[in-house]
């Protein structure tokens, strides 16, 4: 598969309603290697992401985020090594989130949610994900189904006694109380996200919702690797190679 080859792939598996709208939040940091064969998946793009998929011997890295330009430096050391080590790179970050099969769809179907009610979407912010279990689990069996699926000490706040039925997800940087609003009038008793600040946890713990707690990277890697799959099944000759990233976030080794 070359370059033009994996654009007709995202052409035909993202709306093109939806690219136009995120035109500025998803393409190629790099572009070096034309033949693609091995591909690497993780949420953000990293020194040491690129020196695994290097040692891997990856053709094009995927991420769902790109180097952030206010981590100074960071971007331009990153497309350097890419250069150097002949690599390409695509990123995709709003499509991402709000593609039925994306971020919030995949860690909702990781955690066993059978029902989707709503996905997420972004109307001016962006919409939280609404699902519900067919049996209602307990506040301790969903915090340890995440912990398990994560594989990181997931923050949780047991906000009311009953068992948890209707879920609102958004990953990433869901923690706006805007968005633990629109969860609760849809009838959520339990929000999960990727970060929560002072606001996220009071407003939480005011409205006797749930609140669960993963880190950004790791409640958004599964729409990455999502993705990654569906190129597969379009592109059946590329490998699939997960790169991994540490728990940083949560300081879990």
């Amino acid at each position: 598969m070359d370059i033009t080859k994996f654009n007709a792939i995202i052409n035909e598996l993202f709306p093109r309603e939806l690219l136009e709208e995120f035109e500025d939040d998803f393409g190629f940091t790099n572009t070096s290697n034309n033949s693609i064969k091995t591909i690497g998946f993780s949420t953000n793009l990293s020194v040491e992401v690129i020196e695994q998929a290097k040692a891997a011997k990856v053709d094009l890295i995927i991420t769902h985020h790109d180097a952030w330009d206010f981590i100074y430096g960071l971007k331009d050391e990153c497309i350097q090594r890419l250069e150097d080590y002949n690599i390409s790179h695509f990123w995709i970050h709003g499509p991402l989130d709000y593609i039925e099969f994306g971020t919030c769809t995949s860690l909702i179907n990781k955690i066993g949610i059978e029902n989707i009610i709503r996905f997420s979407e972004y109307k001016h912010s962006s919409i939280p994900g609404i699902g519900e279990f067919n049996e209602a689990k307990s506040f301790e069996q969903l915090v340890e189904i995440m912990r398990t699926e994560l594989d990181e000490p997931v923050r949780a706040w047991k906000n009311h006694e009953n068992k948890i039925k209707k879920v609102g997800v958004l990953t990433g940087a869901g923690h706006s109380t805007d968005q633990i609003k629109f969860a609760l009038e849809q009838g959520c008793d339990t929000y999960i996200t990727g970060e929560a600040s002072l606001y996220t946890i009071q407003y939480a713990n005011f409205l006797g919702v749930n609140l669960l707690v993963g880190s950004h990277t790791f409640t958004e890697i599964f729409g990455v690797e999502s993705l990654g799959l569906k190129i597969q099944e379009l592109a059946r000759n590329i490998s699939l190679i997960k790169l991994e990233e540490k728990h940083f976030e949560l300081n879990h080794s």
